[in-house]
């Protein structure tokens, strides 16, 4: 428990930054306008979603790559996404970076893999967004950006390139990125891996018949990356998740402590 002197004082410090990181409301309208998926919440969860992205900016540190500005719109973007899955779950789960850089475009980055022959292959990799244990969190905004969707033909609801990244956060709050995130106890942790697993082998047999489903089809490569898509999708298309994968939605419901489907 803490002394009420401390209460007092974190009380004191969290008003100091609410007031300083203050989201102008014509900002947090827009916001809710360009996401839809956030716009849909109750009163009670945007009030509380704002002041958690009012101390995520007083918490985190924009850098822009190449030249690029980050505006407040582009944080508060982000903010808004990066906080709804630890909405009711707190901001402590993103204590273990800081700095977010932010590309105006993918990011294309040179690799090198060694096949099991020893031999080392260089190669290219272009991507949205990266995810790495102490940070940084690199995002690109042409890929987050509210205009994004519209250059995707056949666009699919179930994209947040933030929610994607984020909940690798999540997941790898226990070091290690496995698909499953810190959890209360050993049997919810049996049962999470349980039906993660048996969810994802239905999952890869539907992506490999060449079906189409709610979550991306990109989350058939790995278990953490199925987790990343599926909360994506939990997120963003919560009744068609429901729908499609009733348990998978079950143990994601449990651990965000959140119902989005019901909103």
């Amino acid at each position: 428990m803490l002394s009420p002197l401390l209460q007092r004082w974190r009380q004191y410090r969290e008003q100091r930054l609410l007031a300083r990181h203050a989201i102008p409301d014509a900002l947090w309208q827009l916001t809710l306008l360009r996401y839809p998926f956030i716009g849909h919440r109750s009163a009670e969860d945007l009030a509380e979603l704002r002041r958690l992205c009012s101390l995520f900016l007083a918490s985190k540190e924009f850098h822009g790559a190449g030249g690029f500005e980050v505006t407040d719109e582009i944080a508060v973007f982000v903010a808004a996404q990066a906080c709804l899955p630890v909405l009711k779950l707190g901001l402590d789960w993103y204590d273990s970076f800081v700095g977010i850089v932010m590309h105006e475009g993918q990011v294309v980055v040179p690799r090198e893999e060694m096949d099991e022959d020893g031999v080392v292959h260089a190669y290219e990799e272009t991507f949205s967004g990266e995810a790495m244990a102490g940070g940084p969190l690199v995002l690109a905004w042409s890929e987050i950006s509210p205009e994004a969707h519209d250059r995707v033909e056949g666009f699919d609801p179930v994209y947040s390139v933030v929610i994607h990244e984020f909940a690798h956060v999540i997941d790898m709050r226990d070091g290690v990125l496995n698909g499953a995130p810190a959890l209360a106890s050993r049997e919810a942790l049996e049962d999470w891996s349980r039906t993660l697993e048996a969810e994802w082998q239905w999952f890869c047999q539907q992506v490999d018949a060449g079906y189409a489903t709610v979550i991306d089809p990109y989350g058939a490569d790995a278990l953490e990356e199925f987790f990343a898509v599926a909360v994506e999708a939990f997120f963003v298309a919560p009744r068609e998740l429901l729908e499609e994968q009733p348990q998978l939605y079950r143990i994601l419901k449990g651990f965000f402590r959140q119902d989005p489907a019901a909103s």
